[in-house]
């Protein structure tokens, strides 16, 4: 009520938000707290040019968002909430530190398909896209930028086809820079994966995406959800096209045929990633060239071992 009678005064603001912040580490008063994020949100929109006030605003909505996360709750935003977030967004697009934090909090309330869709709404994807190239070596920028992507086109109704296809070059270029970082790495795979399910790729990225995405395999073969997600992307590729099918055979660093058997090998006890190499490799036997090749490479073989692994799955 405080905070609501003076829209206009920013040190009330300020004062209110950290009174707010006071109470996180009081447990009994985080369900009081989860009422006040659109409080907090409008208050950072009604004063952009503050940047203590938006840095403190965004730290109290993240520890919020991170208790909720912690009890299984999902805070799905309105479109006013989401509205406010870009703007702010918009204003301090330069300050690296704040937009990281920032881009940390939308990452994880884009969890939610209604917060996604708002999100979608407000335009926040070319503002993403302009983030990821302004600060391209940031890697916790990109890991957070590419998991809202990804959050963004499973959820898209193909409303932003246009603006979802000019995601796919930065989202390569982040995979590109960050091929030893696993955790940037996962998150570009997820979101290349969430691309070419919609359909955004065109023929001349096929070749060259998968194999980035096997170059991210290879790079990270210890990481079974980066092979899971790399593997679902590939055979989306796939699915579109023979000339990603024949990229994966032909790859230059290495038959992607071997890759395939050496990552289940790794991860022979997961069956998420046995499922996404099933997958794939259905894909691939769709075209008779391919499915020549996998048969010289004894995948049979292969595709038995996993059926006595999962027998029920």
């Amino acid at each position: 009520d405080f905070m609501q009678a003076s829209w206009d005064i920013e040190e009330v603001q300020a004062k209110g938000i950290q009174q707010l912040a006071s109470f996180v580490k009081d447990k009994s008063a985080f369900p009081y707290l989860l009422k006040c994020t659109e409080v907090i949100t409008l208050a950072m929109n009604t004063h952009t040019d503050s940047l203590d006030l938006q840095v403190e605003g965004c730290n109290l909505l993240l520890e919020i968002f991170r208790q909720a996360l912690e009890q299984g709750l999902m805070m799905a935003l309105d479109e006013s909430v989401a509205s406010s977030l870009f703007h702010t967004v918009r204003k301090h697009a330069e300050n690296e530190e704040f937009i990281s934090m920032l881009c940390t909090l939308l990452m994880m309330v884009s969890a939610s398909e209604v917060a996604a869709e708002n999100l979608r709404k407000v335009g926040i994807i070319p503002e993403l896209l302009s983030i990821l190239r302004r600060f391209l070596l940031n890697d916790k920028i990109c890991f957070s930028c590419c998991a809202i992507l990804w959050s963004l086109a499973v959820s898209e109704n193909n409303g932003d086809q246009a603006v979802l296809e000019s995601a796919v070059p930065v989202t390569s270029a982040v995979l590109q820079k960050h091929l030893q970082n696993g955790v940037v790495a996962e998150s570009a795979c997820s979101a290349l994966w969430a691309l070419a399910l919609q359909g955004c790729l065109t023929d001349s990225d096929y070749e060259p995406t998968a194999a980035l995405l096997l170059d991210a395999l290879r790079m990270n073969p210890e990481r079974a959800v980066l092979v899971k997600n790399g593997c679902l992307a590939l055979a989306s590729l796939v699915r579109l096209s023979e000339t990603a099918a024949l990229a994966i055979l032909l790859d230059l660093k290495g038959s992607g045929i071997q890759l395939i058997k050496d990552e289940y090998h790794l991860h022979f006890d997961e069956p998420g990633v046995a499922e996404a190499l099933c997958l794939l490799m259905n894909e691939m036997v769709q075209y008779d060239e391919v499915m020549l090749d996998m048969r010289c490479h004894k995948m049979e073989k292969l595709l038995s071992e996993i059926k006595l692994q999962f027998p029920f799955s």
